[in-house]
């Protein structure tokens, strides 16, 4: 029996080879869209979270560092982390039925009037404390991954997060 080495398959995978990426999905697919389903209870949204997870491995190989876990572990974490994210956006919803179509509508306008002052709200953060905003609410990073992105210690980047939401709440009051 061959063992699977999972750190090699990333280190091809951050280099380009697409094979890699089959083999890797060949091997645990079926084990990450078991864990999607746990986590979501929808076989068809586990599926395009698996898709979107190996998306996300292919893209972002060349980042796992073997000290920090096994290579396995990691692919697990970017399918969990996916399955989290989407299971927290989905409770955010607010489905409107018919009887809110007006006042939807009516939100409409004034969401485009204020989403003006959003951006100029915005424009007055320091161009760190903004990038850290627009990562964790445009791009959906996490803190730790905004952290090493921009290189920063987690705990700036976690001030830095709470201290802008607290001016982007006051410029919008």
């Amino acid at each position: 029996m061959c063992v699977f080495d999972y750190e090699a398959c990333l280190l091809a995978c951050a280099q380009g080879d697409q094979r890699a990426l089959r083999r890797l999905y060949e091997q645990e697919s079926s084990h990450l869209l078991g864990v999607a389903i746990r986590i979501t209870r929808d076989k068809s949204l586990a599926e395009d979270i698996v898709h979107d997870a190996f998306i996300k491995i292919w893209r972002g190989a060349g980042s796992f560092d073997p000290s920090r876990g096994s290579a396995r572990g990691w692919v697990f974490s970017v399918t969990r982390h996916l399955a989290l994210n989407v299971v927290r956006n989905h409770y955010r919803e607010v489905p409107l039925g018919d009887e809110h179509e007006q006042v939807a509508v009516n939100d409409t306008f004034e969401f485009a009037a204020r989403s003006g002052q959003i951006h100029t709200c915005l424009e007055q953060l320091d161009p760190s404390r903004r990038h850290c905003i627009l990562h964790a609410y445009v791009d959906g990073f996490s803190h730790s991954e905004i952290a090493r992105k921009l290189d920063t210690p987690l705990g700036t980047v976690k001030a830095w997060i709470k201290r802008s939401l607290a001016a982007l709440r006051e410029c919008m009051a």
